[in-house]
């Protein structure tokens, strides 16, 4: 028997009204993993999230969160499952960011030490702060430890760095990467592309409510046009003999006046090509770069480039 996943969901519906927020969604994210949840405003992603942690009902599909249903089993199931929100850290802006935490942690069978816990978050100097006067993003990474006193197996963090400077950023990506190597299971929604790409073990892009790519960041970012390689020389090369020199599936155009552009799966074959015939035809190739697309290019082309409200 395959062991059971942290987050299962299959064919998963929820609607207001005509409109449905989520359209037959599935998705599998494994014991110990990072999955980034992906997609646009209004795709649905915060609604299967609310689902997963039991504070909304689905219509139909299933959905089962270490194995348990969400609202059936909520009570065994809350205790190993840490939850940061988007609205941080509620209602609780007059008491002190470590009075808090230690409220948090006397819920918790064996929680983490609260003093500790700030420091790792990077918010010892601001422990004895009223929540009211932390900075958006300190008021963020104080919601992240709330999320994680309790020792939860899972964690759903919503966009648990926005707000942040760059170095608590990137003290916040350090933090997720332990709690990976401790076995925690992460689910991450985010729109900053880079932070995904960084962290996830897969990815998971929603639009409309539906997935319409899964995999992970190096699959994702594959999938089409494989990669291109630039550079600039003198202008109007004979690119139909250099065409005709790639590998099978690779173009090359001219794209303004001198600046060349080969298209393909990029790989030692297809670079040693272009600099062989470059100089084969004395021609040197300035400027000469190895570029993929990134996963914000993939996500782009699957949901679109226009503003969505």
């Amino acid at each position: 028997m395959p062991p059971v996943a942290a987050v299962e969901i299959v064919d998963l519906v929820k609607a207001y009204g005509e409109h449905r927020a989520v359209d037959g969604l599935s998705l599998r994210l494994e014991r110990g993993c990072v999955l980034a949840l992906l997609g646009p405003n209004g795709a649905g992603k915060t609604t299967t999230i609310e689902i997963c942690e039991g504070f909304r009902r689905l219509d139909s599909g299933t959905v089962r969160v270490l194995g348990l249903d969400p609202v059936r089993d909520a009570a065994r199931l809350k205790p190993r499952v840490g939850v940061m929100l988007q609205d941080g850290v509620g209602g609780y802006t007059a008491a002190r960011a470590v009075e808090l935490l230690r409220l948090f942690a006397a819920y918790a069978a064996q929680p983490l030490d609260p003093d500790q816990l700030l420091e790792a978050v990077g918010l010892a100097a601001a422990s004895n702060t009223p929540v009211k006067r932390l900075s958006g993003g300190q008021q963020q990474r104080l919601s992240l430890a709330l999320a994680l006193v309790a020792r939860p197996e899972l964690v759903f963090l919503d966009e648990p760095t926005a707000g942040m400077d760059p170095q608590s950023r990137r003290a916040t990506w350090q933090l997720i990467r332990r709690l990976k190597q401790d076995g925690v299971s992460i689910v991450l929604t985010t729109h900053f592309l880079d932070e995904a790409e960084e962290l996830a073990d897969s990815v998971v892009v929603v639009d409309a409510g539906r997935v319409v790519a899964q995999g992970t960041p190096a699959e994702l970012t594959r999938t089409g046009a494989e990669g291109q390689i630039r550079f600039r020389a003198r202008s109007g090369l004979r690119l139909d003999l250099l065409r005709a020199a790639l590998p099978d599936g690779a173009d090359v155009v001219e794209q303004d006046a001198g600046h060349y552009l080969v298209l393909g799966e990029v790989d030692p074959q297809l670079l040693a090509t272009v600099t062989a015939w470059c100089a084969g035809q004395g021609v040197l190739a300035e400027d000469l770069a190895v570029e993929r697309r990134s996963l914000e290019d993939v996500f782009l082309e699957l949901t679109g480039r226009e503003l969505r409200t």
